[in-house]
C-alpha cells in the first residue's frame, strides 16, 4: 500500500529538478564565492542567480535578499535585529496570537531581555482583530510581526491594514511568508512590507536554507559576527548548494503559481467537504479566506493523537495540534486563542496538501476517516452514547 502524505506543513520533498541543479556545487563548483580567483567565480554567479529568483518570487530587488540557515534564523534576525538597532524610544514588539512558535519564542526571549511584548487578539476564524491592533500599536513599538496566513488553520491575515496601522506609529513590519510562498503570490511593494521571512524547505527546496527580505533603507543589527557576508547581516561561509537549491525552488514555485495552487485548492475543497460531512465535524479557520493547501478539521468527542495513530496504521500521515510541537500535549495555542475549548482543540487534525497530492490521496483519507471517527467515539466518555 502506498502511503498518503498530508503533513506538508512540517516537511516536503525536494523537487528532483532542484536536487539536480544543486549537485555540481557539492563536487565540481565547490570554490568559495568570496574568493576572487576563477574557482570562486561560478559559485558567486550561481548565488547571484539564486538571489534574483528568490527576489522575483516576492517582488523584491536581489540586493534586498539576505540568505540565512532557515526561517527560524530569518525570524530571529528580523525581530532581534530591529530591536537591537536601537531606534530611539522603541522597545516594544507586537505579534499575533496565531504566530508560529519561531516568532513567539523569539519575542518571548526579547521580553526576558527587558523589551516588552504585546499580542494581537484574533477572532473565531483566527484572523487578527484590527481593534486590537489600534490599541496595541503605539509609538514605542519597534516592530510588528504577522504571518501572511496562519500556518496551522490557514486563515489569511489583514496584512495591508495591519501594515498601515504599524507604519502610522513608525513601527517596522515583518511578515512570515514561510507557509504561503509556495502557493500564493506575494509582492512586498504592494503590501508595504519592511522585512519578510522565507524558507527553502517550504518551497520544496533543501532544508537548512532560508532568506530574509530587508527593504532598502531599513536598518537592523546583525546577530552573527564574522567575515561580514551577506552585506554584513549574516556572517559565515555561504551554503552554496543550498542557496542554489532555494533559488531553483523559488523559480519553479513562481513558474507554477498558475497551475499548482488551483489544483491543490480543488483537492482541498473536496477533502473539507467530505470530512465535514462526518457527524459533529467542523472546519477550523476561515471557510474561504485561507491557504489553498490547508484543511484543519475538528472532530468532536475524540483526541487528535488517537486519530493520528490510527491514520498512520492505515498509511496516512497528518498532523495533530501545532505542526512543530507535537511532542507537547498542551492544546494548540492558535485554536485556544480562537475560542475553542481545550477538548475541541485536542480533537483537531491538520491536513496539509502539496503539489504532489493526488485525488487518490484525498479519496483514501475520505474512505478511512469515517470509520476511525466512529471507532474512537464508541470508546470516548465524552459522547454520552
Amino acid at each position: 500500500m502506498n502511503r498518503v502524505y498530508m503533513d506538508s506543513t512540517t516537511a516536503m520533498p525536494v523537487r528532483p529538478e532542484v536536487l539536480e541543479v544543486m549537485l555540481p556545487y557539492f563536487t565540481v563548483h565547490y570554490g568559495n564565492p568570496s574568493s576572487i580567483h576563477e574557482d570562486g567565480k561560478m559559485p558567486r554567479m550561481a548565488m547571484d542567480d539564486a538571489r534574483g529568483h528568490v527576489a522575483g518570487l516576492i517582488g523584491a530587488s536581489p540586493e534586498e535578499v539576505v540568505f540565512t540557515s532557515g526561517a527560524t534564523e530569518s525570524i530571529n534576525l528580523a525581530l532581534k535585529g530591529a530591536l537591537y538597532a536601537g531606534r530611539e524610544g522603541r522597545k516594544g514588539i507586537v505579534i499575533t496570537a496565531v504566530d508560529h512558535r519561531a516568532v513567539t519564542a523569539t519575542a518571548a526571549s526579547m521580553e526576558r531581555k527587558g523589551y516588552f511584548l504585546r499580542e494581537l487578539a484574533v477572532d473565531h476564524y483566527g484572523k487578527a482583530r484590527l481593534d486590537s491592533a489600534m490599541d496595541l500599536l503605539t509609538k514605542d513599538i519597534s516592530i510588528l510581526s504577522v504571518p501572511f496566513a496562519s500556518g496551522e488553520v490557514g486563515t489569511h491575515q489583514p496584512l495591508k491594514e495591519l501594515a498601515s496601522l504599524a507604519h502610522d506609529v513608525g513601527a517596522l513590519v515583518h511578515v512570515d511568508l514561510t507557509m504561503s510562498a509556495l502557493m500564493e503570490p506575494f509582492d512586498v511593494r504592494s503590501f508595504d512590507i519592511d522585512l519578510a521571512t522565507l524558507s527553502s524547505a517550504d518551497l520544496m527546496g533543501p532544508r537548512g536554507v532560508g532568506a530574509l527580505y530587508v527593504r532598502k533603507g531599513v536598518r537592523i543589527e546583525h546577530l552573527l559576527s564574522g567575515g561580514g557576508h551577506e552585506r554584513g547581516l549574516r556572517s559565515g561561509s555561504e551554503n552554496v548548494p543550498g542557496i542554489v537549491g532555494m533559488g531553483e525552488a523559488s523559480r519553479i514555485a513562481r513558474e507554477r503559481m498558475g497551475t499548482d495552487p488551483p489544483m491543490v485548492l480543488s483537492l482541498r475543497d473536496g477533502l473539507i467537504s467530505g470530512l465535514t460531512q462526518i457527524e459533529d465535524s467542523y472546519l477550523n479557520g476561515h471557510p474561504t479566506d485561507r491557504l489553498p493547501q490547508n484543511a484543519n478539521i475538528r472532530f468532536q468527542y475524540i483526541e487528535g493523537e488517537s486519530m493520528l495513530l490510527l491514520l498512520d496504521l492505515n498509511g496516512i500521515s497528518v498532523a495533530s495540534g501545532s505542526a512543530c510541537a507535537q511532542k507537547n500535549l498542551e492544546p494548540s495555542k492558535t485554536l485556544i486563542s480562537m475560542g475553542l475549548k481545550h477538548e475541541e482543540a485536542h480533537g483537531s487534525l491538520q491536513f496539509s496538501l502539496s503539489p504532489y497530492t493526488t485525488k487518490a490521496d484525498t479519496g483514501r483519507v475520505l474512505d478511512v476517516m469515517p470509520g476511525i471517527v466512529e471507532e474512537l467515539r464508541k470508546l470516548s466518555p465524552l459522547t454520552g452514547r
